[in-house]
């Protein structure tokens, strides 16, 4: 799931996802941090979920994934877009 605060010049994306599925670490990764795994990994959150929140230029698409534990890589349901493999975020 994808949260988004837009700002004057940027937008703050939060990737959501729950706080045991997959189990282990997991970090988004994708064309914002040169696919660079463990770059923004997510981390627990009060409401029983993980999260991590980048902050990106607006009016960009973007590719990502998940890597989880296991070189495990999985898509965003809630993005809506695809590319290719990846996950696409509209900002």
């Amino acid at each position: 799931m994808l949260e988004r605060t837009l700002r004057k010049d940027r937008t703050e994306v939060t990737f959501v996802l729950p706080v045991d599925v997959p189990p282990g670490p997991v970090s988004v990764v994708g064309d914002f941090n040169d696919w660079q795994p463990g770059a923004h990994p997510l981390k627990a959150r009060r409401d029983g979920k993980r999260a991590v929140t980048v902050e990106l230029p607006g009016e960009s698409t973007y590719a990502f994934r998940y890597l989880a534990a296991g070189d495990y890589w999985f898509n965003d349901e809630g993005a809506g877009d695809q590319d290719g493999p990846n996950s696409r975020l509209h900002t």
